[in-house]
């Protein structure tokens, strides 16, 4: 796994475009105390279902790794000139 610049603002960011997909998919399990860890996994799980990314393998399905999947995702839906891109 390639270590991404920015990874971390780039998943922090992936989850909160994620959970915008998720409410307006009509997903409804986020609460106030989720924690960002119970988010990353749901989402993981909704665009993978929703095949928008394509799944780890069993073995490597680990926070870590979806947290890498979700930057990457993000990575490739903002805008070329966004900030957490350079």
């Amino acid at each position: 796994m390639k270590k991404i610049k920015n990874e971390i603002a780039l998943s922090k960011k992936a989850i909160q475009v994620g959970e915008n997909y998720a409410l307006k998919r009509g997903y409804d399990g986020f609460s106030a105390t989720m924690s960002a860890n119970e988010k990353t996994e749901a989402i993981y799980r909704l665009l993978v279902l929703d095949k928008l990314i394509v799944a780890l393998p069993a073995d490597k399905e680990d926070l870590p790794s979806m947290k890498h999947k979700l930057a990457l995702w993000i990575q490739k839906l903002l805008p070329k000139d966004d900030p957490l891109l350079q």
